[in-house]
């Protein structure tokens, strides 16, 4: 390439999200999504989808790394990837973790209706001998450069003068990048504390992190040319890969972008593109959350992966118009002010959750689809839409198929419609300050400050709503910890306290609404209960036997256990103290390869739990031998036991002890 015919060099992903783990082999990691709406690739290049891609054989939880690459726009108008083919491309990534330095996250600073409040810095009452500037992590920033280089260690950051391994700096054969965040270590600076609420716990660290990417290409005759800086964020895992949120974080920052006038907002609506992956999403839900399954789920007239239900949707004729508008009035109107019109779509809970807890719980106490949603929404109801449904659910496209400009746009959006846009309460990949104006420069490119120093942590004792999104506060442009500070510390408590509202309301009808259920799952079908249900196929039998066994399968199928019920102890504080080392042993939802046939194609079941937390559990014996009266075998009885077969669970409680 002759570096006078290029432009401009950008650095794609805009931002990346990486994923802690605990896995530690050099190659247990994936990495994240480059086409919209497409899986994980292992580091070979194939799609990550089941338990084994994303979990060792021991059964930790891999890593998710960030791909980076180089893009030159050139004075013809195309696009074309630098790679080490190109020239020597020479990457340098400043990190940093902010949190326990920060301030308290209470509610969303940019709430209406005075919702949002005043924040007093965290650990404000601790004595820290050091300083508070030993509260915060700062490794010193790292640079790498060819292709397949050594990895690079971020772990010259201290918290309270102890080292904090925060990931590492890796290429691959063509010179990219790969960013592999902590390995979601998390821990009080004195041993033995425990933590005692959600979101911000004293004394305590964990390893997310974010920071700019830059990099700087010298190509063969000498020259070289530094390209728009990306950046990084590490986020905890994803219990449901392959599960969308309904509204996710590229569908929250469109709107930002829209009402900057950058992008202009849709005028027309696509069936394929715009509607049915509303409908898909609550359908996936169903696999996390049983109130999703009731509603949304299988069966229901809304299942976005019957094709039934799919003609019905896709319907734009009249006589479909009163059964549209219906299903249009099952939606929350977005921006609403007042009072939470509560029995409607979507079973979220929103920013403004904590109102739930009055009489008069506001509008943002439940999540709405964006603006843009609905209008699609309505336009759909209204028969306003282009029916161009392709015969069944479309795939994303393998990335290798596309262009380089193709490439560039799904770059934009993908890792970003893999979090979650809501509810930020405060989130459990990145928060509201992501829909602020003041923290971009464009479309999708974070206003990147030209420093590889930290963002700046001192705002007063007090951070004000209004300093804090205002001009020269602390999201006008971002710094290395700029987006993760305002997250849970740690990030476990967050995740294991955010669940649905059979926790809260325990006289509630179903377990809805929700926080992060495709992220964080409420409740989920067994491995059991689906070994069961595959186990039992009523084809095989004939006649009044066939409506018996189908029966039985479905007793299966629809049974919805605990997410959380390995962490569960005596009250809150257990559950939160037991997430801080005992997270990778909660269970992925997740599809198999070949489900039977008389189940859903779709189906999604909790994989890779610790085989610890139930011990033997040998009920499982009794059912197995009850359900083969329906087809007498001559195998051995699963009855026989063995005085060693019996193995205890991880915890047991006495009566009054729970």
């Amino acid at each position: 390439m002759d570096p006078a015919s290029i432009q401009t060099l950008a650095v794609y992903p805009p931002i990346g999200i990486a994923r802690v783990g605990n896995a530690v082999g050099d190659d247990d990691y994936i990495i994240g999504p480059e086409v919209i709406g497409g899986p994980p690739m292992l580091p070979e290049g194939s799609p990550a989808q089941y338990v084994a891609d994303f979990r060792t054989n021991d059964g930790r939880i891999k890593r998710q790394a960030a791909r980076f690459r180089v893009y030159a726009y050139l004075k013809d108008g195309s696009v074309e990837e630098i790679t080490a083919k190109n020239g020597r491309v020479t990457w340098c990534v400043a990190i940093a973790n902010l949190k326990a330095g920060w301030y308290d996250f209470q509610e969303a600073m940019d709430l209406p209706d005075g919702l949002s409040k005043p924040a007093k810095r965290r650990n404000r009452d601790l004595f820290v001998p050091a300083g508070r500037q030993s509260l915060d992590i700062l490794p010193t920033p790292q640079t790498i450069e060819g292709p397949s280089a050594a990895a690079v260690k971020f772990n010259t950051g201290t918290f309270w003068e102890k080292p904090i391994y925060l990931g590492e700096l890796r290429t691959d054969s063509e010179g990219r990048l790969l960013f592999l965040g902590g390995r979601g270590a998390s821990k009080s600076f004195q041993a033995g504390a425990r933590p005692i609420t959600h979101a911000n716990n004293v004394g305590w660290h964990d390893d997310v992190s974010d920071g700019p990417v830059r990099a700087t290409v010298t190509f063969s005759d000498g020259s070289s040319k530094e390209a728009e800086p990306g950046y990084v964020v590490v986020a905890p895992p994803n219990f449901a890969p392959g599960l969308t949120g309904l509204v996710t974080m590229d569908d929250a920052v469109r709107e930002t972008f829209q009402a900057e006038g950058w992008i202009k907002a849709p005028s027309s609506t696509c069936f394929t593109e715009d509607i049915w992956p509303i409908f898909d999403r609550l359908t996936g839900h169903q696999w996390v959350n049983h109130g999703f399954f009731i509603v949304h789920g299988h069966g229901s007239p809304l299942d976005a992966r019957d094709p039934t239900a799919i003609d019905r949707m896709r319907d734009d004729t009249q006589a479909g118009a009163a059964w549209r508008q219906d299903v249009f009035e099952l939606f929350r109107q977005p921006n609403l002010p007042g009072i939470l019109n509560e029995p409607l779509l979507p079973q979220i809970y929103g920013d403004g959750v904590d109102t739930l807890f009055s009489n008069t719980p506001h509008a943002t106490a439940h999540l709405t689809v964006t603006p843009t949603q609905f209008a699609h929404l309505q336009r759909w109801a209204a028969g306003d839409f282009t029916d161009n449904w392709p015969g069944s659910p479309p795939q994303p496209p393998p990335f290798s198929s596309l262009t380089s400009a193709e490439q560039v746009f799904h770059l934009e959006r993908a890792p970003l419609h893999d979090c979650m846009g809501g509810p930020f309460h405060p989130g459990i990949e990145m928060t509201w300050v992501m829909r602020l104006a003041s923290v971009w420069q464009g479309p999708y490119r974070l206003k990147v400050l030209p420093t590889n120093g930290a963002a700046k942590q001192n705002y007063g004792p007090v951070l004000t709503p209004a300093v804090c999104v205002g001009a020269n506060g602390p999201f006008d442009g971002v710094a290395a910890g700029a987006l993760t500070r305002f997250l849970g510390l740690p990030w476990q408590t967050d995740g294991v306290s955010c669940n649905s509202s059979d926790i809260y309301f325990p006289a509630t009808f179903l377990s809805m609404p929700t926080f992060w259920g495709a992220r964080y799952p409420d409740q989920v079908l067994s491995e059991a209960n689906f070994e069961r249900a595959a186990a039992l196929d009523p084809s095989k039998l004939p006649g009044p036997a066939k409506v018996n066994l189908t029966a039985q399968m479905h007793k299966h199928f629809m049974l919805r256990v605990d997410w959380l019920r390995d962490l569960r102890g005596f009250d809150f504080y257990n559950r939160i103290r037991n997430s801080v080392d005992e997270w990778p042993d909660l269970g992925m939802v997740l599809p198999i390869l070949c489900p039977p046939p008389h189940l859903p194609a779709d189906i999604r079941f909790e994989q890779g739990r610790t085989s610890e937390a139930a011990g033997s559990d040998l009920k499982r014996k009794l059912v197995e031998a009850v359900e083969r009266l329906y087809a007498p075998s001559s195998s051995p009885s699963p009855l026989k036991q063995q005085a060693s077969d019996r193995k205890p669970p991880k915890r047991s409680y006495r009566q009054g002890e729970i």
